[in-house]
């Protein structure tokens, strides 16, 4: 409020009321991965709305969600580089014995909870599908 940063300001105003409407939704507290949840969930809208923005020309709208991403990533955890992403998923598989595609739900149980706002899960998905096959 004091650096008159209105766009950050509107960023985490609005983050703090999806994550207290999360809660109520929910019925739980406010622990840190129902917060990396929903700064995830918030994200991945707003990656689609850059999509959507720049599909339709509406390139300013799609610079501010931009400049959004860019606030909430700030809270969120550092991401995972490509050699962790590779090591924990190999990690996944030795430890549920996954042999085939019908094991991959298993490995992405494992995964999910190490690496929820840290890594795509979308990109990981397909990850462990390559390796399995």
């Amino acid at each position: 409020m004091r650096a008159k940063d209105k766009l950050r300001l509107g960023v985490i105003r609005m983050a703090l009321s999806a994550i207290k409407q999360a809660g109520i939704d929910h019925n739980t507290e406010a622990t840190d991965d129902n917060v990396t949840a929903v700064l995830t969930k918030m994200v991945k809208q707003r990656k689609e709305s850059i999509k959507m923005f720049t599909d339709g020309g509406r390139d300013e709208l799609a610079a501010k969600e931009a400049e959004e991403i860019t606030t909430l990533a700030f809270f969120l955890p550092q991401p995972l580089n490509d050699a962790e992403i590779n090591d924990l998923i190999n990690n996944a598989i030795k430890d549920t014995g996954a042999a085939s595609m019908a094991d991959m739900g298993k490995v992405m149980a494992v995964l999910k909870p190490l690496m929820q706002g840290k890594a795509d899960m979308g990109a990981v998905s397909g990850q462990v599908r390559a390796a399995l096959n």
